[in-house]
């Protein structure tokens, strides 16, 4: 009997539906865009400058960034893996839940729902405003209601169809990978070599391998997301070949253009000056003769449809999990209606984005989703702990792509993802520490609620 089952699932995934509701309708462009235009954002424009601190040297810079990259490639992996193997919406709530463990589940989408994902499309939106501030003057009111109409226009947008969200998705993280090509196609011109050297930005600057450690995990949130096109597995046609080509794909690009980007940066800025810029970008664009002056305008223009890609890549995936939890009979059950017309999951999005607008009236946001970093980073190391699990299983267990060397990968991404979680809480325990209490504190009483409604509605 779990034989047929498994045969009819893989028979309805080649013949590219759905079975949960969603249609298949995404291909490998749009799952490659979902994947990039989610991971590079605003903050490639500043983490240049940080990774350049910590690093200490041009070369190191470099290093920092293609190790950065390499590293991450276990991790996409992993997902490309139990994407196969569970070929639906909803990214980590699936893998815990076939894990083996809903309350694990559920609280990643609890998380997911109140304290990241509205959170990050209103940071999003209220930093495209600041930066059309610098062509206009706002008032801070007027970049509020700026920010919410932008919120809504790819609310509807992503409402109305699921092709042209990625057909728009698409075209604008081609746009914003087409500038930062010319930017270091034209930075190559004037690049000077000798500033490429093994000088330290500064006679205190910490040189050595443990320079090189600390640059690679300063560039460690410039990769991420990548992983994000898993919460929309269940719209992509043939997850099978598609998911482990989008991951690998996107990882890989990823990676050389922020190795290119530093090669760049570092030989038209002296390091002295780019560890101490907050606008690392524009100063190096600034020496490019004939643009001068203009390097903020331009940096401006290149940073508002890098955040537009972002924004709309997460009003577009982010509500694929509650709907996922929903159909579950974990969440509210209106998230799980799909659209009659339209075929996307319309309450899910309306409501997330609705939420969204409400944080843009709310002040110190950012520090806000800060507390949640260490809660965010655990479920990421435990996502590749499932991998352990799910490959001990004795049956159910059949993913469409297995990544070579399982195990290591799964423990390479761990290990990243570790090393991570204990530099934030050395350098924040307090508020790592309360987001895990505020999380589970609200999470299991919520979870155990819709567990009783399930069981009611069972007997």
């Amino acid at each position: 009997m779990a034989s047929e089952v498994r045969k009819v699932k893989q028979d309805v995934v080649e013949k590219g539906t759905s079975t949960g509701g969603l249609q298949r309708k995404l291909g490998l462009s749009a799952a490659i865009a979902i994947s990039v235009g989610t991971t590079i954002g605003s903050g490639i424009f500043s983490s240049l400058g940080e990774v350049a601190a910590a690093s200490g040297t041009a070369l190191f810079v470099i290093l920092a960034f293609l190790i950065g990259g390499l590293v991450n490639i276990p991790a996409n992996l992993c997902y490309a893996e139990l994407a196969t193997a569970y070929p639906e919406n909803g990214g980590q709530y699936i893998y815990f839940r076939e894990a083996g463990s809903r309350p694990m589940a559920f609280l990643t989408g609890w998380i997911s729902f109140w304290a990241t994902d509205p959170p990050s499309i209103s940071i999003m939106a209220i930093a495209i405003t600041n930066y059309l501030a610098y062509f206009v003057g706002f008032s801070p009111l007027s970049m509020k209601f700026i920010a919410v109409a932008l919120i809504l226009v790819f609310m509807f947008m992503h409402l109305r169809s699921v092709e042209g969200g990625g057909k728009f998705q698409t075209f604008i993280t081609a746009f914003k990978i087409i500038m930062f090509a010319i930017l270091i196609g034209v930075g190559f011109f004037y690049f000077s070599p000798g500033l490429m050297s093994s000088t330290p930005a500064g006679p205190e600057v910490p040189v050595g391998i443990l320079a090189l450690i600390a640059g690679i995990s300063a560039t460690t949130w410039s990769f991420d997301g990548m992983a994000s096109v898993c919460y929309m597995t269940g719209e992509i046609k043939n997850p099978k070949q598609t998911m482990p080509r989008a991951l690998i794909i996107s990882g890989v690009l990823i990676t050389v253009l922020y190795v290119l980007l530093s090669v760049v940066v570092t030989g038209l800025l002296p390091m002295d000056k780019l560890a101490t810029s907050s606008a690392p970008v524009s100063d190096a664009m600034a020496q490019i003769p004939g643009i001068g002056s203009t390097a903020g305008s331009l940096t401006a223009i290149m940073a508002i449809i890098v955040i537009v890609g972002s924004l709309s890549s997460c009003i577009m995936f982010q509500p694929r999990m509650p709907y996922a939890m929903a159909k579950d009979g974990l969440f509210f059950k209106s998230f799980g209606k799909v659209h009659p017309s339209w075929g996307t999951p319309h309450i899910s999005i309306i409501v997330q984005c609705g939420i969204a607008i409400v944080l843009v009236f709310a002040s110190s946001l950012s520090d806000l989703l800060g507390y949640f970093t260490i809660v965010a980073l655990l479920k990421n190391f435990l996502t590749f702990g499932t991998v352990f699990v799910l490959r001990r299983k004795k049956s159910g267990y059949n993913p469409m792509w297995r990544m070579p060397m399982g195990y290591v990968m799964a423990g390479i991404a761990m290990l990243v993802t570790g090393t991570l979680i204990a530099s934030t809480f050395m350098w924040a325990p307090i508020p790592g520490i309360i987001s895990a209490v505020i999380a589970v504190a609200t999470g299991l009483p919520a979870y155990y609620y819709w567990e009783r409604k399930n069981r009611k509605a069972a007997v």
